[in-house]
Parts: C-alpha cells; structure tokens; sequence
C-alpha cells in the first residue's frame, strides 16, 4: 500500500490545501478564520508547505497593515492529486 504525503496527512496543512484548491489565493486571516488555527500554528503551517514548494506566499503592503496572501502551486496541486489518489486505495475494500 502506498504511504500519504506525511507533510500533508496534518490535519492543518491538509485545511489548507483543501481550502486552497477551490480559491486562486487567501490571506492569512482568511485561512486563520477558516481553520481555526492560531496565527503561530498556521504560520509555522504555511512555512513547511511553502518550503516544500506547495503554495507560494507574498506580502501584500499597499494597506494599513501588510497582508500575507497565499496560492497553491503546481507542485502543490500534484500533490493533492497524489494524496487524493493513494487515499482513495485505502477505501477500495468498501
């Protein structure tokens, strides 16, 4: 049987990849909203998939306060394809 990506078998990340698949992109507060995550956990959370090439970041300054606003990559939407497809043979007996 094939093993699940571990770095997105988390709980957090694999929140939000899932969000970002249906979105072009979303700011930090968005995905902190959604998941309901705290603004370290999901930092430190953005920084490993964005290490492993899974989204990209960029700051956005133009407001009052500068924004964080990520995209899921090519890499990354492989991945969940990966992740989705090797998930799906775990249930085959079903």
């Amino acid at each position: 049987m094939k093993e699940l990506d571990p770095l997105l078998h988390s709980q957090l990340r694999l929140a939000v990849m899932s969000i970002l698949l249906s979105l072009e992109e979303a700011d930090f507060v968005y995905l902190k909203e959604k998941t309901e995550s705290t603004a370290g956990n999901l930092s430190v959370q953005l920084e490993k998939l964005s290490s492993a090439g899974y989204i990209s970041k960029r700051t956005d300054g133009s407001g009052p306060k500068p924004r964080t606003i990520c995209k899921m990559t090519d890499a990354g939407r492989e991945a969940m394809r990966k992740y989705v497809e090797t998930l799906k043979t775990y249930f085959n007996g079903l």
